[in-house]
């Protein structure tokens, strides 16, 4: 774990996977992990350098799965009491159904139950309110509900989670095998933003903010996509957010 005095604080950036500008995000995490002189920071595109990862103070994620060797690597990581600062997609597995939509199939039982939930869907884009969940908490203190212009994930949820973050949803997620929310009629309609999650001796906190696209970021599908989207990026409040929980992770001062 990190030291408390001028050593460098070794982190771990992997941002990859589908459909999404990793060039963009990973860019502007940089530029926010930057700010901070002690932090040294490697960068991949996936987990298989479970080797680093070990070796890692802590690890920020952005959009990729991991396949069985690399979920071992980081069970171990959070066993050893790591922190994980996992956002946007991470926690999202998809295939494409002919007939009925995107699928979100349950085949990484493990890795979601590390993470605390699997992504299932999200409606059209559009603005909805985010609300404060635990306004005592540092990750969040200070801040006041916005309207973030972003994906609304509908996720499934996995053990505790402490809810700092959460917004609220009930219709329809057209495109989506998971269309109806919420799916049962004794259901809460609550779903969680950012949030703690235990796993081991380790944390993760999650934030579901964060999507971006470029023109040419779903291809094969689309050779061109027609308008660039930098969802909550373009929010202050959202770098806030990032600003703290990089802080969080690497266990520095407020």
């Amino acid at each position: 774990m990190p030291s408390m005095d001028n050593a460098p604080i070794n982190g771990y950036l992997v941002c990859g996977g589908l459909y999404h500008d990793m060039d963009y995000a990973r860019l502007e995490l940089l530029k926010l992990l930057g700010e901070h002189e002690r932090i040294r920071m490697r960068v991949a595109e996936s987990y298989a350098d479970t080797a680093a990862i070990a070796a890692a103070d802590f690890l920020i994620t952005y959009n990729v799965m991991a396949d069985e060797t690399q979920q071992r690597g980081l069970r171990e990581f959070l066993a050893k009491g790591g922190r994980w600062l996992a956002l946007h997609g991470t926690n999202s597995v998809l295939r494409f159904i002919k007939g009925q939509g995107w699928e979100a199939p349950r085949t990484a039982p493990e890795f979601m139950s590390m993470l605390g939930s699997q992504f299932m869907a999200h409606p059209a884009i559009e603005p909805y309110r985010v609300e404060i969940s635990d306004a005592g908490h540092p990750l969040v203190a200070g801040l006041e509900s916005f309207d973030a212009d972003d994906e609304l994930y509908l996720s499934e949820y996995h053990g505790e989670n402490h809810s700092l973050l959460h917004t609220h949803f009930r219709g329809e997620a057209p495109g989506f095998v998971a269309r109806h929310w919420p799916r049962e009629a004794d259901a809460s309609d609550r779903q969680l933003v950012l949030y703690l999650h235990r796993h081991g001796g380790g944390e993760v906190l999650y934030c579901t903010l964060g999507h971006c696209r470029g023109r040419y970021d779903m291809r094969p599908m689309i050779r061109e996509y027609p308008h660039v989207e930098r969802g909550s990026w373009k929010l202050p409040v959202y770098h806030e957010i990032l600003r703290r929980g990089i802080r969080w992770a690497a266990e520095l001062p407020n």
